[in-house]
């Protein structure tokens, strides 16, 4: 069964522990939820059926060791758990990007598993499938995009009471770009003894942030 692919691209990790390292990018169509701050609505709707063995083919042509699956919402496509196995039978490092509505069981734990807790403002604040920190290894990311004090309030909560066991250093702090000032967050990050990672969307930096493809 073919995927749903809205873009494939290589470009420099802008998030996560690895941001800043070359990687290519493998978006997925479609998404169950809509969140108030979405940069990529586009790929709510941009598709082109891909086979499994078209990706890997596609994503081996870049010579880059790592591969991003990301969306939209990758594991609404029932084909997704199968593409990040066969790219770890390649031998690519995968990282999944997900919203973890949907529980991750199925994916193999080989690969990093990167997870995004709704906050208020996003209004999709409730999504998270909490069942999924039980699934997790400690090479996995959790990441709050916050864009308010509330939305803080909320993060800062659910890593001091839900996340304690789990490496510091994998859990992020990105703020909503644009949103909300880089001082005041760094300083609540502080204050609060937190330990948490403040993440900054590094291509927004680098390239125009409406720019697609980077």
């Amino acid at each position: 069964m073919p995927l749903n692919i809205c873009e494939i691209f290589y470009s420099l990790q802008g998030e996560s522990t690895r941001a800043g390292l070359a990687c290519v990018f493998v978006r997925l169509s479609g998404c169950n939820l809509s969140c108030s701050w979405c940069d990529t609505t586009y790929a709510a709707t941009q598709s082109v059926s891909m086979t499994l063995n078209q990706i890997v083919d596609q994503v081996s042509a870049f010579e880059c060791p790592m591969v991003e699956i990301t969306g939209g919402e990758p594991l609404i496509q029932s084909q997704t758990p199968a593409l990040i196995s066969a790219l770890l039978e390649k031998g690519f490092q995968v990282l999944l990007e997900t919203n973890g509505s949907l529980s991750i069981a199925p994916v193999d734990p080989a690969c990093i598993r990167i997870m995004d807790v709704k906050c208020p403002l996003s209004g999709e604040a409730g999504s998270f499938l909490f069942d999924n920190f039980k699934h997790m290894t400690s090479r996995d990311e959790i990441k709050f995009v916050v864009g308010s004090r509330q939305d803080y309030e909320y993060a800062a909560s659910i890593i001091k009471t839900r996340l304690v066991s789990h490496p510091i250093e994998n859990i992020h702090i990105c703020p909503v770009f644009g949103r909300i000032e880089l001082s005041d967050l760094a300083a609540w990050i502080l204050e609060d003894r937190l330990g948490a990672r403040l993440s900054l969307q590094q291509h927004k930096i680098i390239w125009d942030p409406d720019l697609r493809g980077v």
